[in-house]
């Protein structure tokens, strides 16, 4: 989380609204980086991650206050998913779905 500048490293909407589904290869246990802790096993082929499957979701890796100060407390480890959402929005600007996990939360689009 080295650019303080970029909303997705201190907004955690995203973390706070989706259920984030990956391979079970990505789990530490298994040659990936993912805290087996985490997650929770669907299949012998797919994860998610502990909290985002709940009624109103939020990653058991999120750390601090959506939309004003938080992160996600395994950054460096997160799930492809994680790595994955929002990168075709160019730097401080959100894309659909990103907008959506904010308007959730009652915080503004960016755009």
């Amino acid at each position: 989380m080295s650019d303080s500048g970029n909303p997705c490293t201190h907004c955690g909407a995203c973390c706070a609204s989706f259920r984030v589904d990956f391979a079970s290869e990505e789990l530490s246990s298994q040659g990936g980086v993912v805290p087996d802790g985490l997650a929770v096993r669907v299949n012998d082929h797919s994860c998610h991650m502990r909290g985002t499957d709940h009624a109103r979701p939020r990653c058991a890796a999120l750390v601090g206050t959506v939309g004003t100060q938080a992160h996600c407390g395994i950054y460096e480890w997160r799930p492809a998913p994680c790595r994955e959402f929002g990168m075709l929005a160019p730097l401080g600007r959100g894309d659909e779905a990103c907008n959506r996990a904010r308007a959730r939360h009652g915080l503004p689009a960016l755009d």
